[in-house]
């Protein structure tokens, strides 16, 4: 049976269109509103991922970073986070959603807990930043026999025997980093420069769904949408940001930025 994940992909493929996977932070600004947000963008986005917020993290920017910062004054905590997917997941079952974090409150969790709590809250994916690979075959396989795709990164320094070996255990999504920056930071090489990396990475296996993350915004999503997938975080959470500065509704004003990043795509 096909995950939701590679479902998603071969929609999108036979629309002839990249597929929109937009990242917010649990908690951001309030566990109702996080929700409230899944629920609104979830018309538009493709997939979508879900960050369980950090006090450390190590490669979220600014945005992101303050994202996080508001969710965890909040009291967000990680059961919280399972429980807003589990609500999201009762009215949008089919939509595939993916947590993104890191593996310091998975070990405190303890593996076979966390993968628990993930399969009975309907989660899809995973992606763990600081797990590497081959450091993480071991709990990529644990993810599988639960029906959970473990997401696999690749960088522009990775090398090519390296990302054999990576997409070779990939599950359904591997996840391209644009660039050596944290989340957020201008993009510092041209579209056609990512595009030639990303076309090298495909010819290795052109079969695995290949997405590009970091420097995705408004204004460079169009030019890169030959991709696989694209994903739109830190203009998200800086919408949230500034819809909070300027009293307004960051549920309302998320919905329109996401709409139109899809009219881009299209």
């Amino acid at each position: 049976m096909k995950s939701k994940i590679a479902l998603a992909f071969e929609n999108c493929k036979k629309e002839n269109r990249a597929a929109l996977i937009t990242y917010t932070v649990a908690g951001d600004n309030t566990k109702n509103n996080s929700l409230k947000i899944l629920n609104k963008i979830s018309k538009h986005a493709d997939i979508l991922e879900l960050g369980f917020p950090h006090n450390t993290p190590i490669a979220d920017g600014g945005q992101i970073q303050g994202s996080s910062h508001r969710a965890l004054k909040n009291g967000i905590k990680l059961r919280d986070v399972f429980q807003i997917v589990k609500k999201f997941k009762k009215t949008n079952p089919l939509k595939p959603l993916i947590l993104m974090g890191y593996y310091n409150l998975i070990y405190q969790n303890g593996e076979s807990n966390f993968l628990k709590n993930c399969k009975s809250s309907s989660v899809d994916g995973l992606i763990i930043v600081d797990l590497p690979y081959p450091e993480n075959k071991n709990f990529a396989n644990k993810c599988k026999k639960k029906g959970i795709n473990f997401i696999q990164l690749l960088s522009p320094t990775t090398s090519r025997e390296r990302m054999k070996k990576i997409i070779k255990y990939s599950h359904d999504m591997i996840y391209y980093i644009s660039m050596l920056s944290t989340t957020g930071g201008k993009l510092k090489v041209s579209p056609k420069k990512i595009l030639e990396n990303y076309n090298k990475i495909k010819r290795i296996n052109s079969k695995k769904n290949l997405v590009i993350g970091f420097g995705i915004t408004d204004k460079t999503i169009s030019s890169l949408k030959s991709a696989n997938g694209l994903v739109v975080g830190s203009l998200l959470c800086k919408t949230i940001t500034n819809s909070l500065k300027m009293r307004q509704n960051p549920v309302t004003k998320l919905d329109k930025v996401v709409y139109n990043l899809k009219k881009k795509i299209i």
